[in-house]
């Protein structure tokens, strides 16, 4: 890799199992190419971490049980760990990280912020989400109306946030999930500042339209939304894949702004 170049890890969390978001995260990474090296990761099926040398990590979202105790987890949580303590000491060249769906599940547990439990029923679909006050001033989701559109896949969530932990670690919620009045359910926190560098997103806001709505036009996957969650609700993503306000505009807010901010911290001091 040539020094002059931003180093990008992409720690895949798909534990091997098939998923279009790698995919999405690689090519919005490539839309940085003249700036950015980048290499992949395969952390829960082979254990492949990388060291501390890299400015900027993006760890995927995946399936199964975010509190598994699989080989893989405690030497990632060790490297979490460094990357937090080095941009502690840091005066420069802070270490950025984004976590998404099942790494921030697995960074929410391993920071104490709240309750990880398993939903009653699946949450899939192209869902509202709300911007809290303190979303509202995040660079990630300039740009971005509120509510705004996101891709929901999960059968795990975050709530209960234990505010006072929040408040020493100096986390901030950036987002919960759609209000939803008919049901007394606790709305789970979709969004969380870590701290500067590390934040994170339990939705997936690396999501494509064109090539979703390719895979889900497929007669297999068609069947397989149709058979576990409904027509009306196959329907209704179908409907809002399209629409440039919802998940085309986050697709091309939130992990771009991430990148983009991460790329001027790392340049910065190099330019002073």
């Amino acid at each position: 890799m040539k020094q002059d170049k931003v180093k990008l890890a992409i720690l895949d969390m798909n534990n091997d199992e098939p998923n279009q978001g790698l995919r999405c995260i690689t090519e919005i990474v490539s839309t940085f190419n003249e700036v950015i090296d980048y290499q992949i990761f395969n952390v829960r099926a082979k254990n492949e971490l990388p060291d501390t040398s890299f400015d900027i990590y993006i760890s995927s979202g995946g399936p199964g049980s975010p509190l598994d105790e699989g080989s893989w987890r405690q030497p990632y949580l060790e490297l979490m760990q460094k990357l937090w303590d080095f941009n502690k000491i840091s005066e420069e060249k802070k270490k950025s990280v984004f976590f998404i769906c099942y790494s921030f599940q697995v960074m929410c547990h391993y920071f104490q912020l709240g309750d990880i439990k398993p939903r009653r029923s699946t949450s899939f679909g192209i869902l509202k989400m709300h911007q809290t006050k303190k979303g509202h001033n995040d660079p990630i989701f300039e740009g971005l109306s509120d509510p705004f559109y996101a891709v929901d896949s999960r059968d795990w969530q975050l709530i209960q946030p234990r505010l006072t932990v929040f408040k020493n670690h100096g986390a901030k919620i950036l987002s919960l999930e759609k209000i939803r009045t008919h049901v007394e359910l606790e709305r789970a926190i979709m969004a969380v500042r870590f701290s500067s560098e590390f934040v994170g997103t339990q939705f997936h806001p690396e999501a494509e339209p064109v090539s979703m709505e390719a895979y889900f036009s497929l007669k297999e996957n068609k069947k397989k939304v149709i058979d576990s969650f409904g027509e009306e609700k196959y329907n209704q993503m179908m409907d809002r894949i399209d629409d440039p306000e919802k998940i085309e505009l986050t697709y091309h807010t939130i992990l771009p702004k991430f990148i983009q901010n991460a790329i001027d911290k790392v340049k910065q001091p190099l330019m002073s």
